[in-house]
């Protein structure tokens, strides 16, 4: 059910010819609750795409009804004629549905560059078959449209006393974070204030979307939505709310991580006892975007020499010489040194934790990423044909 397993939203997805491969690209999805609210986080990448920067005008002041989505081209810079194709898009889909088309947010994803007339054309009558395609149960279609080079759908659902937080995201390259990391649709049926609906999320993202980290490569369309409509009309307690949010966004996050394109090994980087949780994430993220790191992980080999490397170019607090590094329960360096024989450590399976023990404080974080293969290298060689 997706976006719409909340009460009072509905989406669609339909097939307007942006993709050669004839699937689903254009998704629309609706509130038709009694309520509007609105957020939104945006990716960090000074080079936005048109739809990006639309939907950062529309979010403003918090009322949202509708989002429109494609994929099969991203329309970023694509010029004057991108963000009047953006503006347009909004404006069909609020000419349709008889709201304020500054109350719709879009959202495009695809190769960079792709955004001419006939996109245009393509888009405009995805926008129109998408909202006359509308169904309470349109979710699971609409998640397939989004995506690009992902292999499977990507939905989840948290449902608490009475509310419902749905949810659906694409995402299997360029997934670096930056406030968020992919296309992601958020609706929930709880009542929120926008106040509490913008701090829910962003408190979400930071630690799920933000700490994934697949390639380090940062997109210029990433943008996370969620959408409140207050049809249940049960108003939660902030802190359960973000709870459940939070635990929605991990999940996606982690399917994100498992479709990482070429992926043969999903890596989660936990550091401990550092200073700060700042230093902690620094730590990961620089483990988890160091190349021969990734690519001994994909050779299965426990090199935990590239791992105190990689910490080594970091402003966090440590001593090189004091640090434990574990990987898959067997701690392979100690104080800086080896300690248990490599051959110990089986990489084979796909899940493989990385343990860094700082030793400096309390602060913890976990960063998500994946390996270095040949099928990633491949994939991306020959993206744009």
């Amino acid at each position: 059910m997706s976006v719409t397993a909340p009460q009072g939203f509905e989406a669609s997805g339909v097939a307007a010819g942006l993709k050669s491969t004839g699937k689903p690209d254009v998704a629309v999805v609706v509130n038709r609750g009694p309520r509007k609210i609105g957020a939104a986080v945006f990716t960090t990448n000074r080079a936005k795409a048109n739809p990006i920067i639309w939907s950062q005008q529309v979010i403003a002041d918090r009322v949202v009804e509708a989002v429109v989505l494609n994929s099969g081209g991203a329309n970023c810079f694509t010029g004057a004629f991108g963000f009047q194709t953006t503006h347009l898009t909004a404006e069909k889909a609020a000419e349709l549905l008889d709201v304020s088309a500054g109350d719709v947010l879009v959202c495009s994803t695809g190769l960079i560059g792709t955004g001419d007339e006939v996109f245009r054309g393509k888009v405009l009558d995805g926008v129109e078959r998408g909202i006359a395609s509308l169904r309470a149960d349109g979710g699971d279609d609409a998640a397939a449209a989004i995506m690009t080079t992902d292999s499977v759908p990507k939905t989840a659902t948290v449902t608490r006393d009475g509310w419902t937080i749905g949810g659906m995201a694409k995402g299997a390259g360029m997934l670096a974070p930056g406030l968020a990391t992919m296309l992601v649709v958020i609706t929930t049926d709880a009542d929120l204030e926008a106040s509490q609906a913008d701090a829910a999320l962003r408190r979400a993202t930071a630690v799920s979307f933000d700490r994934l980290d697949s390639d380090g490569c940062m997109s210029t369309n990433d943008q996370v939505t969620l959408l409140a409509n207050a049809a249940s009309g049960i108003r939660p307690d902030l802190d359960d709310f973000a709870a459940a949010l939070t635990e929605l966004c991990r999940d996606l996050a982690e399917q994100l991580q498992a479709d990482a394109e070429g992926a043969s090994h999903s890596i989660a980087i936990e550091v401990k006892n550092a200073v700060t949780e700042t230093e902690a994430v620094e730590v990961g993220r620089s483990v988890a975007r160091n190349n021969l790191f990734k690519a001994a992980i994909f050779g299965n080999d426990p090199n935990w020499g590239r791992v105190l490397a990689a910490i080594g170019t970091t402003s966090a607090q440590f001593d090189p010489y004091d640090v434990d590094v574990s990987m898959n329960g067997v701690r392979v360096c100690t104080a800086g040194g080896p300690d248990r024989p490599r051959e110990e450590v089986d990489l084979t399976p796909r899940e493989v934790r990385i343990e860094i023990d700082l030793k400096m404080g309390d602060a913890t974080a976990t960063i998500l990423t994946n390996d270095l293969t040949h099928d990633y290298v491949h994939e991306n060689s020959a993206y744009a044909s």
